[in-house]
């Protein structure tokens, strides 16, 4: 199964939740968010440009990027976007090369692409092909993009940077691959030494780690992969008896990304309504 072939081409969808925020805490800042064509990278991208922050909204599909374009258009929200493949080291830097040119600098970078891409979940039937792709995916486009803010940041002394790790990569998972959950716990871990080198010069630097997300994609993978009563029995483990939603994803990075969460740093932010607990 190709990447692409697990989505549609529908327009995503601007929830009145991302829109009705009284505050403009990012009036003064520049954001980029990957992988935020669709999904949970676009809704992060609407809420924080609903709070001020001229957004840069970066995939390598660019009709996805027209379509979210048109979508955050129509409800008053204005989203700038670059074609950038977050698997490739080149596209990322001269991506990012021509975001800071245009808009100055990047104050918030949300790290947001990534994946499973799809491989077998056994690790026994997991390839090294597979797992350089999910590692590159999942690692290396954080690193490389990071690489490419930090200067800056640290030459203004400041900077919001927040990955994506998962409940997966805290906890295990019984949905994503050994693959998967091991990047995943790489993130953490080098957030970690990230907030601890960059704390110095200003910049917070921290995680979060949605559980299930009932997004277009997680919807399409499950009805192939999941019986009825599995989706109920992973539902009933969940305290708070529902999935966890875009919206909830992007209140998180907002309020990481902001300088009301300027003390905190090196954090992974559990968002699975209590199905894992630390």
């Amino acid at each position: 199964m190709s990447d692409a072939s697990i989505y549609s081409e529908a327009t995503p969808e601007v929830s009145e939740q991302l829109l009705a925020v009284a505050c403009r805490r990012f009036s003064s800042r520049t954001a980029l968010v990957t992988g935020a064509a669709r999904g949970i990278g676009f809704a992060t991208a609407v809420r924080l440009a609903a709070e001020g922050a001229q957004v840069w909204i970066a995939d390598r599909d660019n009709d996805a990027l027209e379509r979210a374009y048109a979508a955050a258009r129509a409800h008053g929200i204005t989203l700038h976007h670059a074609i950038m493949d977050s698997a490739c080291a080149d596209s990322i830097r001269s991506g990012i090369a021509d975001i800071q040119a245009k808009a100055g600098g990047v104050d918030v970078l949300v790290n947001n692409a990534g994946g499973s891409l799809h491989t077998p979940f056994p690790l026994m039937e997991e390839s090294g092909r597979d797992w350089e792709r999910v590692m590159t995916l999942n690692v290396m486009s954080v690193v490389w993009t990071s690489q490419a803010v930090l200067p800056s940041m640290m030459q203004r002394r400041y900077g919001r940077i927040v990955n994506f790790g998962s409940k997966a990569g805290r906890f295990s998972s019984l949905i994503a691959g050994a693959n998967y959950a091991a990047s995943k716990g790489a993130v953490a871990a080098m957030t970690r030494q990230m907030a601890t080198e960059f704390g110095p010069s200003g910049i917070t630097v921290n995680c979060v780690c949605p559980g299930v997300v009932m997004t277009e994609r997680t919807q399409r993978l499950w009805a192939e992969r999941r019986t009825e009563e599995e989706r109920a029995k992973i539902l009933s483990d969940i305290p708070l008896r529902r999935y966890c939603s875009v919206e909830d994803v992007a209140a998180a990075v907002s309020f990481l990304a902001s300088d009301d969460a300027s003390f905190i740093t090196g954090v992974a932010l559990d968002l699975n309504g209590g199905q894992a607990m630390a």
